[in-house]
């Protein structure tokens, strides 16, 4: 989007604030959200923006510790059973009473078979209605995450739902729409005014909001600007008010405009390569990344200390495991970042009878300066004698090619969320697809003992036991190279000077109903 077709955007969408204006935040984002269903498809970005108008049984505090929400409370009733008493008053956005024939026919829609949430809330085998504001939620025998499932596993009114014929889920990746792909009816903070995809999302202030309202903030003002160049411009010409994406190779910049206060952290996300371990690459020749010597000679030929400094301008954390150290399952013992080794990792390809391998390198445009960390890669992988396909573009096109398999290799951010817990990566992303399990497992990968590892995690109730699967899982999925961990990639905000109050969070899901202007 150019700086004059912002101008113009915000000023049509700001149109009808009038005296409210100093209390609209206009939020300049890196990309826009896939839909305004949100259980369309498992993308944490796109499940942070629709918080705002839609919620779950319960959510992360500030802390990012699980309170309730639109439940009040909870027991354990068997080891199969938990009991949600849910929060009375409630109404949604169109005035409807919130009751438990809501959540079950939200708990329905995202575990039906074809929906792409499924894999938020593994365990689930069924629910039932006990009375208007009790349910019960059936799981599998002794699992230990179902609050931190339930984080994403929004609520939808059922009559809404069966009004608009929307009792199906949609899917993103598959191309797959309804009416809520295009129209919201939640319970919460604000609601949505208007959407015109890949331009704006405007979202108005809902008073009649079960919870004290935090911030000040009337209407919010999404618009994607994809071009970091173009979202820097229009922050410090005040244009917008606030983005969660600040380029790192700005950040210099912005410390010395006036204008502009700067929030900085390391995200919880780990940025990792995948590889295909069909047994043929998509241009039908033979997949040699089936041989784990090809997947440790591409590991050893990348230098993460030139990425983190040229690429990520010092602001990465280079990793050595799949999943940061704020996440629960994550082993010290593990996260030692492997050193660059050119010559080894040819001699290794030598042996394997690889040299010359040719392959498509799927890249996107959701994480920090993606283009530049695949370029770099790509680089660093022809230096040892492999032939990198470099297949770039903006993530509405590249992601039905990794949920339909059709990649070899490609590139992954994983933040663990909504679970912030190590079973969401090896449960979601590494275990053999099937049921709920493997849901992004878009290589094709099937380790027997990874598995067996990662399925008995999910039974253990006693916490420490049940990290230390966790870790185990992680060793052998390091031992195996099931997938190259590059960074922690840098967590950059930035808001204009009238911005009051933005709480900075680790999961990178800016809370707007915290702030204040």
């Amino acid at each position: 989007m150019t700086t004059r077709n912002l101008l113009l955007a915000t000023a049509l969408v700001a149109a009808g604030a009038g005296a409210a204006q100093a209390e609209t935040l206009r939020w300049g984002a890196s990309r826009d959200i896939g839909s305004l269903d949100p259980y369309s498809y498992g993308d944490s970005f796109t499940l942070g923006v629709l918080n705002h108008a839609y919620e779950g049984l319960v959510r992360y505090s500030g802390a990012l510790k699980i309170e309730p929400a639109l439940a009040t409370s909870w027991e354990i009733v068997s080891p199969t059973t938990w009991r949600f008493h849910l929060r009375e008053g409630v109404t949604f956005h169109d005035g409807a009473a919130f009751t438990a024939e809501d959540v079950q026919a939200s708990l329905l829609r995202a575990t039906n078979e074809k929906s792409p949430l499924k894999g938020n809330i593994p365990s689930y085998k069924g629910s039932r209605v006990i009375d208007d504001h009790t349910i019960e939620i059936d799981v599998a025998e002794n699992y230990p995450l179902l609050l931190n499932d339930l984080t994403t596993i929004y609520v939808f009114d059922a009559g809404w739902l069966k009004a608009n014929n929307a009792e199906a889920p949609t899917d993103v990746g598959s191309g797959v729409e309804g009416y809520a792909t295009y129209h919201e009816n939640g319970t919460g903070p604000f609601r949505v005014e208007s959407r015109t995809p890949e331009a704006s999302t405007v979202f108005t202030r809902f008073d009649g909001w079960w919870d004290t309202p935090q911030h000040n903030i009337d209407r919010i003002e999404f618009t994607p600007i994809a071009s970091p160049a173009t979202r820097v411009a229009a922050l410090l010409a005040g244009d917008i008010d606030f983005t969660d994406a600040a380029p790192v190779q700005d950040i210099p910049r912005l410390e010395a405009a006036p204008n502009v206060k700067l929030l900085e952290g390391t995200d919880l996300r780990t940025v990792m390569i995948g590889f295909s371990q069909r047994d043929a690459l998509i241009d039908g020749s033979p997949n040699l990344m089936q041989d784990v010597r090809v997947r440790r000679a591409m590991q050893m030929a990348i230098d993460l200390d030139l990425i983190r400094d040229r690429v990520m301008r010092g602001k990465s954390r280079p990793a050595g495991t799949l999943v940061a150290p704020q996440i629960p399952g994550y082993d010290a013992a593990l996260d030692e970042p492997m050193k660059a080794d050119p010559e080894g990792a040819k001699a290794l390809l030598k042996e394997a009878g690889a040299e010359d391998f040719a392959f498509d390198f799927n890249c996107a445009d959701s994480l920090v300066n993606e283009e530049q960390i695949c370029q770099g890669l790509a680089s660093m992988w022809s230096r040892i004698g492999l032939k990198p396909r470099l297949d770039q573009g903006p993530r509405a096109v590249q992601t039905p090619k990794r949920s339909g398999g059709k990649v070899d290799v490609y590139t992954l951010g994983w933040a663990t969320l909504p679970m912030l817990d190590a079973y969401s990566l090896t449960s979601q992303v590494l275990h053999t697809k099937g049921g709920t399990y493997g849901i992004f497992n878009w290589g094709g990968w099937s380790d027997a003992e990874f598995d067996r590892v990662t399925e008995a995690s999910a039974t253990e109730l006693d916490n420490d036991k049940r990290l230390a699967l966790s870790a185990e899982a992680l060793k052998i999925a390091k031992e195996h190279v099931l997938m190259i961990p590059l960074h922690q990639q840098p967590l950059t905000w930035a808001t204009t000077a009238e911005v009051e109050a933005m709480p900075l969070f680790a999961d990178n899901l800016p809370r707007l109903w915290l702030a204040v202007k």
